[in-house]
């Protein structure tokens, strides 16, 4: 089982300095980078500082000129908001600037608050068939000369300038939860980008028999990587415990708040929903963050893990940013690299001479 990086630049108080938050995003890329992990992932997000990212292709040229191995994938390019020349180009050009190490992820969008603002209001649920149309465009201007007249976008012919140093193209990747998206996504040749937030693990065996079934349906497909995310923190001692359990309680009251558009956003600042209100949501408390989310000591979050190695999951994405204090961050990845990735590296020559 190989481990992804998601690694967004976060900000929860107006008193935190940017330069800082930049800083520690990079920093903790780099250890990723130099510790064995396979990707790191940027996002796409706009006007909230939640979630820094208003384009994924210019943070990971950054992470491209201080890094050296690791992959650096979109996690994701929001489709409705881009135009398919305009990704093309962009795709190919940090393909270019890294050496051939883009990993080109794509996504219908989130939140209806960044829909309003940078797709005219669109129903956020309607999102998907942006990136239906748009992913079969892209790939083909990387391929070469190419015309679209299609629902959502039409241009004259065109060609992804550059193009891409991987051939045919960068692999693809696509955030999916519906059994609609992974049986688009697998058919498309796409890789497949899961999270199950802090639901029980039956969640993801959910996602990955949707995976399998696509497969069995169609034999003839070949078959993908199979990624699934959940937030990680690592700390020396049990009496460490708390402090993940009270980030993540505050990031989900803020994540809640913009993924179902439950409240208002200051200044760029998510406020906090009362959590009370969505007990009734599975995974949204604090027994299941314990339970749920790899949380603990090296030993304990290797034991978390283990059932994603027996369930056949490809790719671990290890996500830091959840509002846990930069300082227990890097102590969280520095204990993951030393103590627990050696437990899943027999099958991987470039994690072992990393390690």
């Amino acid at each position: 089982m190989k481990f992804q990086l998601v690694m967004n630049m976060e900000r929860l108080s107006p008193d935190i300095d940017m330069r800082d938050v930049e800083r520690h995003a990079l920093e903790m890329v780099q250890m990723a980078d130099e510790g064995g992990f396979h990707i790191a992932w940027a996002a796409e997000h706009h006007a909230i500082e939640l979630q820094i990212a208003p384009n994924p292709f210019q943070i990971l040229t950054w992470w491209a000129a201080h890094t050296s191995r690791i992959r650096l994938g979109t996690a994701v390019v929001v489709a409705p908001y881009w135009h398919p020349v305009r990704v093309a180009g962009e795709a190919a050009m940090l393909d270019l600037y890294s050496g051939g190490r883009l990993e080109f992820g794509i996504g219908s969008g989130a939140y209806q608050r960044e829909f309003d603002r940078m797709a005219g209001g669109l129903d956020q649920k309607l999102g998907y068939k942006y990136m239906h149309e748009m992913l079969p465009a892209v790939k083909a201007l990387w391929q070469g000369e190419y015309a679209h007249d299609g629902e959502y976008w039409s241009f004259p012919t065109s060609i992804s300038v550059p193009q891409p140093l991987q051939k045919p193209h960068p692999p693809l990747w696509v955030a999916a939860r519906s059994p609609l998206t992974y049986e688009w996504g697998i058919k498309n040749g796409c890789n497949i980008l899961s999270w199950a937030i802090a639901r029980p693990f039956s969640e993801v065996e959910i996602y990955k028999e949707r995976f399998e079934t696509v497969l069995r349906d169609n034999p003839d497909l070949k078959r993908p990587q199979f990624a699934t995310m959940r937030y990680v923190a690592v700390y020396d001692r049990p009496d460490q415990s708390e402090a993940p359990i009270e980030a993540t309680t505050k990031q989900m009251a803020r994540f809640q708040n913009l993924f179902r558009n439950l409240g208002g956003v200051t200044d760029g600042f998510a406020d906090e929903v009362d959590m009370e209100s969505l007990k009734d949501q599975e995974g949204v408390d604090v027994q299941a963050f314990r339970d749920n989310l790899m949380f603990g000591t090296p030993d304990e979050v290797i034991r978390k893990l283990k059932p994603y190695e027996a369930l056949g999951v490809d790719q671990f994405t290890y996500c830091a940013s959840f509002g846990l204090g930069m300082k227990e961050q890097k102590r969280s990845l520095e204990l993951f690299i030393k103590e627990v990735m050696p437990a899943f590296a027999e099958n991987d020559p470039a994690m072992n001479a990393a390690q």
